[in-house]
């Protein structure tokens, strides 16, 4: 991949504006989904599995981020992050500039998404008789807030841009959150750089590098992807927010993060209490009214933003061997169709074969939530710009209509992978349903320059309907050959 040194410009006016975007400008307004700055500069030669390069640590968990100026997360448009969160540990509210999905990796919590404008729906049963003991006992145990959402292994979260997101630990294990941020999103207006904007907390503990090369090179570029230093209340007036929120100036001090040093995730003493129903009858029956409504009389207040996909019942694919993949787009979760963003996940048991295959509309994140798996990926050019393994941890780009094939190792191969496309389109090169089987064979035979009985077996050997091969069946069909 390669990239003109005009594109780490900051635009800081109106005549920066005309002299660096004008090109990727008129393109923006011609796409309905995403934008394309940049697109012309994306020369794709080589991909590299990517670790996290910066690793903040704060008072109860990490934030790992990997590099958005990397150039294929440039190229693609995303911004990756991973979140670690320690029980009774809470990751304090923010919001970010662009569309994300959020997919619950291990653990189970709270999570809190504040759209503005919507009703605090969320209120306690004892308020009736507070109201009855009186005005004053009232106002100090009241509580009403916008829904909250239990969320355990396997869900993902979609959260529009400019949502105010928290999240909390209350189990006994570590929670991991992979965040995938689609900054080429219509939705992020400036420029494609992820800005981070915290509620709360300041972030004054040290940042430890991973790679200090590559530290260096980010601050010689400009913007990269960071916790801010402060929250937002820092930048007015002690004055002005005691006035706009009607409270002391000691309060407004706090409200700043003065003097705190726990970072962006912090511990909760005695756990964290609120407002929320009871896992049982009740959720079930809101699940089965999610399945059976249409999505049409939904608003964005009352909109679905969560869905587990690590569910045995919701796996599109499945083979008594083990292996399996679940989609989530936005026939599932109508949410998606605004984000103009989807997903995957699946599961190979040792040397399993995710057949060749390309994303026609889309760009595909992969993340490895366990095993590894040997990937090779093709471009336009009939050449690899990807063959290595893959392992638990890092996350690899295949570009648009890339090709992309991967084989498990001995340990298996577990992913979730984000596409760009609220209902990416998957095209094989093998099996049933591939564009070989869709061909005449004459068509086959002067295209590879094979005999009719060689275009045959080409075109049928492989009876699948599905991108799972298994070891037997690859054997099965090498000793009939």
């Amino acid at each position: 991949m390669g990239k003109d040194e005009s594109d780490d410009v900051e635009v800081e006016d109106e005549s920066q504006i005309e002299q660096q975007g004008v090109g990727w400008q008129t393109q923006q307004q011609q796409q309905p989904s995403r934008h394309y700055q940049g697109q012309s500069q994306c020369r794709i030669e080589n991909i590299n599995a990517q670790e996290p390069n910066r690793r903040v640590e704060s008072e109860a968990g990490v934030t790992e981020l990997w590099d958005q100026n990397n150039e294929q997360f440039e190229c693609a448009g995303v911004a990756p992050a991973r979140y670690i969160i320690q029980p009774n540990g809470l990751l304090l509210p923010f919001f970010v500039n662009a569309p994300r999905l959020v997919y619950i990796v291990q653990g189970r919590g709270m999570s809190g998404a504040l759209i503005p404008g919507c009703p605090e729906t969320f209120h306690s049963i004892r308020q009736s008789a507070q109201l009855r003991a009186g005005r004053s006992q009232q106002q100090g145990a009241r509580d009403q807030h916008q829904k909250i959402r239990q969320i355990q292994q396997g869900d993902i979260l979609a959260l529009p841009a400019g949502v105010t997101h928290w999240l909390y630990n209350e189990g006994e294990t570590p929670l991991i959150a992979v965040s995938l941020h689609d900054t080429s999103s219509n939705a992020n207006q400036l420029d494609r750089n992820l800005r981070r904007f915290q509620l709360a907390g300041s972030q004054q503990t040290q940042t430890t590098s991973y790679q200090q090369r590559q530290q260096q090179r980010q601050q010689v570029r400009g913007q990269q992807q960071d916790i801010p230093a402060n929250n937002i209340f820092s930048g007015f007036s002690v004055e002005t927010l005691a006035e706009a929120f009607g409270v002391s100036t000691e309060t407004a001090r706090r409200l700043q993060g003065q003097d705190d040093q726990r970072g962006n995730i912090v511990f909760v003493e005695g756990g964290l209490h609120a407002i929320r129903p009871q896992q049982g009858e009740e959720e079930e029956q809101q699940e089965q009214r999610y399945r059976t409504a249409n999505g049409l009389e939904e608003t964005i207040c009352s909109m679905r933003l969560k869905q587990n996909i690590a569910n045995p019942t919701r796996e599109d694919i499945y083979s008594e061997q083990g292996e399996r993949i679940t989609t989530l787009n936005s026939q599932k979760l109508p949410i998606l169709n605004f984000l103009q963003m989807s997903a995957e996940r699946g599961v190979l048991y040792q040397n399993a074969l995710y057949a060749p295959h390309w994303h026609s509309n889309a760009h595909s994140v992969i993340y490895v939530t366990r095993g590894s798996c040997r990937c090779q990926i093709v471009g336009n050019q009939g050449r690899q710009v990807f063959d290595g393994q893959l392992n638990q941890g890092q996350m690899l780009v295949v570009p648009q209509n890339f090709a992309v094939v991967a084989q498990a190792g001995n340990e298996g191969f577990e992913w979730v992978s984000f596409k760009t496309n609220a209902n990416a389109m998957t095209s094989p090169l093998v099996g049933k349903t591939s564009v070989l089987r869709a061909m005449p064979v004459d068509v086959l035979m002067n295209a590879y320059q094979i005999s009719r009985e060689e275009a045959n077996r080409l075109k049928y050997n492989r009876q699948e309907e599905t991108l799972i091969l298994t070891p037997g069946s690859r054997s099965q069909v090498r000793a009939s050959a």
